[in-house]
């Protein structure tokens, strides 16, 4: 069996993939005003696959999404790598996001008239860059869409749609996967599968993903829990297992109840 070399992760496993810094964000002002983030520090270490929970409104999508550029940041820092996201200009921005970030999405946001070979090279095939093929032959392999690879979306299962999304993320090599509710619109087994590939791709292939979830088995999923709640983290949690994150979970709804 052929193995790939291992520059697979771009940066080095236990240095931080991406890094909060007093990390602010402010949507509105004045009597409007709301804080969804306040001042956030928080690493997310290479070759480790995080979940991000917390109750609604905790601010856990906002944070994913000012982490990964899709979002503007109010105060402090944020960074993928040694690159500070802050100031980039909007043509730069847009490079990181296609080079060096993998998005899944609860939608999985592939297109009809392509097959999933082709949906999975898209990104690549928009940028002018060629898939290293025996590393795309790995991401497939993990994913088990070998034998699928003709189909169109259309031809698919929603965990099989899903698969090819987590494919496309992978395909690239990003230095960072960030995955916003991935399984939130599949049943329980396909949700498994999936989730399984992206604990697969951390394992065995270096990845880094960072998932946002209000799911606890979905986080089970994870090597590290890291809970939100009013905008800051309040706990972090290490080698979970649904019922801890559940207690965890209780805790704050109750609080919420109460306040």
């Amino acid at each position: 069996m052929s193995t790939i070399a291992t520059e697979t992760p771009t940066t080095p496993t236990g240095s931080a993939a991406a890094r909060a810094t007093d990390l602010t964000k402010i949507y509105g002002e004045g009597e409007t005003k709301v804080v969804a983030l306040d001042h956030v520090s928080v690493e997310f270490r290479a070759a480790e696959f995080t979940a991000i929970m917390g109750p609604s409104g905790s601010g856990k999508s906002t944070l994913m999404h000012c982490m990964a550029g899709l979002d503007s940041i109010s105060a402090g820092s944020a960074r993928i790598g040694d690159t500070e996201l802050t100031g980039l200009k909007d043509k730069k921005l847009t490079q990181l996001r296609r080079d060096r970030i993998g998005f899944i999405f609860q939608a999985f946001n592939l297109l009809p008239t392509l097959n999933a070979l082709e949906n999975i090279r898209l990104p690549m095939d928009i940028a002018g860059r060629k898939p290293d093929p025996e590393w795309l032959d790995r991401v497939i392999e993990t994913v088990g869409l070998s034998g699928r690879l003709k189909h169109r979306p259309a031809q698919l299962s929603g965990g099989q749609q899903q698969r090819v999304a987590v494919a496309r993320a992978l395909a690239s090599k990003p230095d960072i996967i960030f995955g916003d509710e991935p399984t939130g619109n599949l049943d329980s087994r396909s949700g498994a599968e999936v989730l399984g590939f992206l604990r697969n791709s951390v394992r065995e292939l270096g990845q880094t993903v960072v998932m946002v979830t209000h799911d606890p088995v979905a986080a089970s999923y994870a090597d590290r829990v890291v809970f939100l709640a009013d905008g800051r983290i309040v706990d972090d949690m290490a080698d979970p297992t649904a019922e801890r994150v559940l207690e965890h979970m209780k805790q704050y709804d109750a609080k919420g109840r109460t306040s």
